[in-house]
């Protein structure tokens, strides 16, 4: 596989309606694209980090200038034969995963679509349709939270999660599952937002009967979040902590979690994603596809993963017009609660040149 060289893109694509975590409100999602192009082929990849450090310390113009000065050289000079040897060509440049996976992505979809096969059979699907679960949220009022929920059940989501913080969570749980009772899948997600301290405060979440807690204390808390286990009924579900396959070894082995949320960006790629989905089926850990705002573009590569055989819990794949009016692929649209899985060459879906033009704010090429 010769590359000859790759593009990077900025988008601004502004969501529906802000959405708001413990770390911060988003109305606008400014997304950076790579483009990998071959002799063969031309691939894509969508870099996750966000426009500041505050859900991860990579943000997106930090991954335009380590992408354009550091791992785009990097891969040039090493001269890969497939996807497989971009993490190893890129492994002496330190951390920035999100920037690595949005160029392996590339690099993958540019050669599956050389040689016309999916991302989900390189992958190891073993469905065509995965359930999806929609996120939601911290909202001004439970009225609101209320009405934002009935809206995504009636449009057939499968599973609810809310997002939580201190003064926002035992009340809006409680609500949520009075309102549409127990057979609903619920489950709640902090973002970090809690310490060990607030151990019994977040107990108070067990009666409702959640899925799971996710990443309730801070990224590097893992003992912490071992030591919480003890103390609660809900399962915990580590998010932020896992970065690696080894890193979800040492936290199984240290109890720190019953459950696992793979985010391909946040991990280093899908080739990554994938080893962490198999050391977590080898310790019977159920895992699920987190996500980033993606467009169609990453959501495709979401739902290609999400369809792996360790995948028993419905993800944050929502369809394309959860977050946007007009996605810059063809849209994913919900079919009774599912997203069918691309079968196409590599991703199975490409941006429309009109939409890219659009929403499109800065473009950079470099030669390889």
């Amino acid at each position: 596989m010769k590359l000859t060289g790759c593009e990077l893109r900025r988008i601004s694509m502004p969501l529906l309606s802000p959405f708001r975590t413990s770390f911060g409100t988003v109305t606008s999602r400014e997304v950076l694209l790579v483009r990998a192009v071959t002799e063969d082929a031309e691939g894509w990849g969508e870099c996750v980090a966000m426009s500041g450090p505050l859900y991860s310390s990579e943000y997106t113009e930090a991954a335009a200038g380590v992408l354009r000065d550091h791992l785009i050289p990097a891969l040039a000079a090493a001269v890969p034969g497939s996807a497989t040897a971009v993490a190893p060509a890129l492994a002496p440049i330190k951390g920035h995963r999100m920037a690595k996976a949005a160029l392996e992505t590339a690099v993958l979809d540019a050669e599956l679509r050389a040689e016309g096969r999916s991302f989900g059979r390189e992958l190891g699907a073993v469905v065509d349709r995965v359930p999806c679960g929609v996120s939601v949220g911290i909202m001004d009022s439970i009225p609101a939270l209320l009405d934002a929920v009935d809206g995504y059940l009636s449009e057939g989501y499968a599973r609810i999660k809310l997002k939580i913080e201190p003064g926002w969570d035992i009340e809006p749980v409680r609500a949520v599952r009075e309102r549409f009772g127990d057979q609903v899948l619920l489950q709640a997600d902090a973002n970090t937002a809690y310490s060990l301290s607030d151990a019994r405060h977040l107990a108070g979440l067990d009666p409702f009967g959640l899925l799971l807690i996710e990443q309730p204390l801070d990224e590097e808390d893992v003992l912490g979040h071992a030591d919480l286990a003890r103390l609660i009924r809900t399962p915990v579900c580590l998010d932020e902590s896992i970065t690696s396959a080894a890193s979800a070894a040492a936290a199984i082995r240290l109890g720190a979690c019953q459950i696992v949320n793979i985010k391909p960006g946040r991990v280093g790629g899908y080739l990554e994603a994938r080893r962490i989905h198999d050391v977590c089926a080898a310790h019977g850990v159920p895992v699920w596809c987190g996500g980033m705002l993606e467009t169609g573009l990453g959501r495709a590569a979401n739902v290609a993963l999400a369809a792996l055989p360790g995948f028993t819990l419905p993800g944050d794949t929502s369809a394309s017009g959860r977050y946007y009016a007009a996605d810059i692929t063809e849209p994913f649209v919900l079919d009774q609660g599912h997203l069918s899985v691309p079968t196409g060459p590599g991703l199975g879906v490409t941006p429309d040149p009109d939409r890219l033009a659009e929403v499109t704010t800065r473009v950079e090429w470099i030669s390889m």
